[in-house]
């Protein structure tokens, strides 16, 4: 004859023991080990960056027009019928829509001021800007001109960037690594050690593409705008820690 015997736990008890249970599970699987050195090594962190330099391939700048009149309705028209041109002007320069886009349509009342008197609207200033893309570094300049003549009157930029610049980037990290991997033999060597491995590899931040600006010269007489694209640094930041020993 078989006795079977069966522990009841109170439901306080056994909340905790599952809860318990469940957090060692979650800690288990949360937890990631450090890779320590061996009994006998020595571990080297060394921070290495490098650069990789490319002529840009594309540019960005913002154009747009700022009017002016005695009542809203008319500074928003008069805006309206300026930037008109301006679109107009960068659809015939071959700019695709997806390169341009609406940053700003603003309205502003003008005061005047007085010292023995409140502030008076004199009239009221309208502005529209859009941000240009434009893919072809050599049509900057007339892109410009272009714009100028058909009615923008204010124009900030080129700023000057990679369109990829994935393979720059990578071109940095294998630089950034060999460079690490240079300075571990020699510290190995200097020791009387050698690099046995690499123990972990992190990346910070990246410090580009850099953005610098070109040189741009306006000459309204002649309308000849000079840009000098110059060239872009991409930068990879990398953290290695090697494991040296005999």
């Amino acid at each position: 004859m078989s006795h079977t015997t069966r522990l009841r736990l109170p439901p306080l008890l056994l909340a905790l023991g599952l809860a318990t249970a469940a957090t060692a599970v979650a800690t288990a699987h949360a937890q990631v080990p450090m890779v320590p050195a061996s009994n006998d090594g020595t571990l080297l962190t060394i921070a290495a960056s490098a650069d990789a330099r490319r002529v840009p391939d594309i540019a960005t700048l913002s154009a747009g027009v700022i009017s002016q009149a005695a009542d809203a309705q008319a500074a928003m028209r008069a805006n309206a019928g300026q930037m008109d041109g301006v679109m107009a002007t960068l659809r015939k320069a071959g700019i695709a829509e997806r390169d341009i886009r609406t940053t700003g349509v603003n309205l502003h009342p003008q005061y005047r001021h007085s010292e023995d008197s409140a502030p008076q609207i004199t009239g009221y200033q309208a502005n529209n800007t859009v941000e240009v893309t434009v893919r072809d570094i050599a049509k900057i300049g007339p892109t410009m001109d272009a714009l100028v003549a058909s009615g923008a009157n204010h124009v900030n930029g080129p700023s000057f960037s990679i369109d990829r610049p994935a393979e720059a980037r990578d071109e940095a990290r294998r630089a950034a690594l060999e460079d690490a991997r240079a300075r571990a033999r020699m510290y190995a060597e200097t020791l009387g050690l050698r690099v046995r491995r690499i123990v972990s590899i992190s990346e910070g931040a990246p410090g580009g593409p850099a953005h610098p600006m070109g040189m741009a010269r306006m000459e309204m007489a002649s309308a000849d705008t000079a840009i000098s694209p110059g060239e872009n640094v991409v930068t990879a930041n990398l953290e290695i820690v090697f494991e040296l020993g005999r």
